[in-house]
């Protein structure tokens, strides 16, 4: 690699990197279960919002069987 190409690399890298710092995404509401009903977890108490963050998640191969179709990748 020259000179040139690696300063032209760098330069890009830097530019991106300045455009990164720009993006700004939007909130996202997580709903989950909690007692039966799903709920936002914003709105759960302090106990039950530990509780969540300690949750251990799962993904069964193939999904269920209802003909929905969670078993496909999105």
């Amino acid at each position: 690699m020259t000179a040139q190409e690696r300063q032209a690399v760098e330069t890009k890298i830097s530019d991106l990197k300045k455009e990164l710092n720009e993006v700004q995404g939007s909130k996202c509401e997580v709903y989950s279960r909690v007692v039966g009903y799903l709920r936002p977890v914003q709105n759960w108490n302090k106990g039950k919002k530990e509780e969540f963050a300690m949750r251990k998640t799962l993904n069964v191969e193939g999904g269920c069987s209802c003909g929905c179709d969670c078993a496909s990748d999105k």
